[in-house]
């Protein structure tokens, strides 16, 4: 109840401002009926998960709690997300994630969202963020050929096994974000991890089985042989990997 209580008033449109609870090893989301969105207090307990929509393109947390393993996931989306902290503490684990989705055979991967992190304060062993690009689709499989088939007692030979088809390369992985941070001067260049990374090239389609011959024949007037077996179809090629993001680090 507390929950949807908070989440309720969130959504409000004279809530300028709110304290947000997760509870560990739990899942919650954020409204998308606004873009822009400002909490006094976020705590995201052991193992829990704020999940940021597409349409959120800018976030301000007066006080940052994320606990050991939490996450802050934020979905892919075109428009940059700034996110701005005023004081933050972060247990060991925690990590910020804006990875672009993985293509399908329907979709195309999505690159991971730009980010604009800015920390006023920041208590943390080490500052992770995740921004890599999604994988690429794979390639479609080869299709398998036919059988041929058996000859006959009086007359013609056994059919050959049709060759498969080739399997089709794997799609292009998405580019990694562009990822722009904003810390204090005293806070350790060592502590900082962010990957941007591009996807992974979609696996390769794997060629099709070939057909059997069709199988040989003994008969009363004559032995028909069998028929040869279809070449198997040849494998697509891996996908290319994406093109990395890039990240700067500004102090003040």
């Amino acid at each position: 109840m507390r929950k949807l209580c908070l989440l309720a008033a969130l959504v409000c449109p004279w809530a300028s401002a709110q304290v947000l609870q997760v509870e560990g090893h739990s899942l919650m989301r954020l409204p998308n009926t606004t873009s822009t969105l400002t909490l006094e207090r976020l705590d995201v307990a052991d193992y829990g998960t704020l999940l940021v929509p597409s349409n959120v393109t800018e976030l301000s947390i007066d006080q940052l709690h994320l606990g050991r393993e939490a996450r802050i996931a934020i979905v892919p989306a075109q428009q940059v997300l700034e996110l701005k902290v005023a004081q933050a503490e972060l247990a060991e684990g925690s990590q910020i994630t804006s990875r672009g989705a993985p293509g399908t055979y329907t979709k195309a991967a999505r690159p991971g969202r730009d980010l604009n992190l800015r920390f006023k304060a920041l208590n943390a062993p080490l500052l992770s963020v995740d921004a890599r690009g999604g994988t690429g689709a794979p390639g479609y499989l080869g299709l398998d050929g036919a059988n041929g088939q058996a000859p006959g007692c009086t007359w013609g030979s056994a059919g050959r096994g049709a060759d498969g088809s080739n399997g089709s390369d794997g799609q292009p992985g998405a580019a990694g974000a562009q990822v722009r941070l904003e810390l204090p001067r005293a806070y350790p260049a060592e502590q900082i991890k962010v990957t941007v990374d591009g996807g992974a090239g979609g696996a390769a389609g794997h060629g099709g089985k070939p057909g059997a011959g069709g199988k040989a024949k003994g008969c009363v007037v004559y032995t028909a042989d069998g028929g040869k077996s279809g070449r198997p179809g040849a494998d697509g090629q891996p996908g290319p990997a994406g093109a990395a993001g890039t990240v700067t680090v500004q102090r003040f």
